[in-house]
């Protein structure tokens, strides 16, 4: 490797690769070696910036898991336009995406990455739980605005949304078609709609 050459980013670089290597290998070719191999860095590059790859996996998925709280504002925020079932048809979508499924994978895999995202304060299923907060806040301003029913049970919807569309991108070989998914998300909203 060539030494000397300035790296612009080097964590999203890192991050990068280790996303295409979840993609293309799983969780157990996601190895330090093949991080800086994939992002075309010299060994050492991973170290610098991380305490061990422990710490580089922790700070990837806390970093997804910006991105997912992220999402949940701008569906927060979109609360009152559009359809609900149709606002939660693009927010699962976006949410399982096959990187993010990757990762949530990884996580399931990892028990030192989960201990240290629990201390770092991901919640207690890491993305997945990040992912149920951000529905059950635009369901609450759904319901604070009317658009569901007044006894539309909120805390119980967001889990049972999530759990279906993690098992329907799961199971679907490749992506399910978006109406597969606006179907599910109307059946569990069910009289929750006014």
């Amino acid at each position: 490797m060539p030494t000397g050459v300035a790296l612009r980013d080097p964590r999203q670089q890192l991050f990068d690769a280790a996303e295409r290597i979840l993609m293309r290998d799983g969780a157990t070719g996601l190895t330090s070696r093949a991080v800086t191999a994939e992002a075309g860095v010299a060994k050492g590059v991973l170290h610098r910036h991380f305490a061990d790859f422990d710490a580089f996996l922790t700070a990837l998925v806390l970093d997804r898991i910006a991105r997912v709280e992220a999402q949940g504002a701008a569906l927060r925020a979109a609360a009152g336009t559009g359809t609900v079932a149709g606002n939660l048809t693009g927010a699962l979508t976006a949410l399982f995406e096959p990187v993010m499924m990757a990762i949530v994978v990884l996580v399931i895999a990892r028990d030192e990455l989960r201990t240290r995202l629990r201390a770092a304060g991901a919640a207690r299923f890491p993305l997945v739980g990040e992912g149920t907060a951000a529905i059950a806040g635009y369901l609450r301003a759904e319901h604070d605005l009317g658009r569901l029913t007044p006894g539309a049970d909120v805390d119980s919807l967001a889990p049972t949304l999530i759990g279906t569309a993690q098992l329907l991108f799961t199971e679907w070989r490749g992506r399910p078609e978006p109406e597969a998914v606006r179907k599910a998300v109307t059946t569990v909203l069910g009289g929750a709609l006014p």
